[in-house]
């Protein structure tokens, strides 16, 4: 439906389905920053419907009504987080390129905000079907974003063919959520270099080939 709520004959969409720019887009940035904030502050068990509507200003039943649950809520802002996120950076090579993505990731959880964020949707996605759903689904979205920096090295003869991109791609990322999670603390520059350095020796050597290819 096209037309905004009381602007034409067309009847009224649901909160957050109105291009950018609508008042129901306006409505979901609100709630959905709001959503953020209190799961940065007080994690995933403090999140609460009335308390979001409240922050974002806007009324009950139009978040009940347009996420109808707390998960639900969290996995539209892991899909709103997919879509905000940064695009892949492509310097010409592999080293250069996941390096890049090293520290987009390393930014990311060093932020007092987006680190407590994911902190508190990794922990609930632990134990809510849901949650986690959302969660895998925001990391499809960014390996698939980052891939083609994997697939251009190939290309280019960097890296062996048969090289699984996205396995590549998830292996510069997963030590620095290590440490967070492990360490409460975000990783430093240093280890994002060496988290991308690690990643590339190993697609060099054919790690992430088939087993049948290697």
């Amino acid at each position: 439906m096209s037309a905004e709520p009381g602007t034409g004959t067309a009847p009224a969409a649901e909160p957050g389905t109105l291009r950018p720019g609508g008042r129901t887009a306006r409505v979901r940035a609100s709630v959905l920053r709001a959503a953020g904030d209190v799961l940065a502050e007080q994690g995933f068990a403090g999140l609460d419907l009335a308390d979001v509507a409240r922050r974002a200003e806007v009324g009950k039943t139009t978040v009940y009504r347009r996420w109808g649950s707390v998960t639900g809520l969290v996995a539209d802002l892991l899909a709103d987080m997919a879509e905000q996120s940064l695009p892949r950076t492509e310097t010409g090579s592999v080293l250069g390129d996941l390096r890049a993505n090293a520290d987009l990731v390393r930014r990311t959880l060093a932020d007092p905000r987006q680190g407590a964020l994911f902190r508190a949707v990794i922990a609930a996605a632990t134990c809510d079907a849901r949650t986690s759903d959302a969660l895998r689904r925001f990391y499809e979205v960014r390996v698939a974003e980052w891939a083609p920096c994997v697939e251009q090295a190939v290309a280019r003869g960097e890296l062996p063919t048969g090289t699984d991109p996205a396995e590549v791609v998830r292996a510069v990322s997963a030590p620095l959520y290590y440490t967070l999670l492990t360490t409460g603390s975000a990783p430093g520059p240093d280890a994002a270099f060496r988290a991308a350095d690690a990643a590339v020796a190993a697609a060099r050597a054919g790690v992430f080939r088939p087993a049948a290819d290697v």
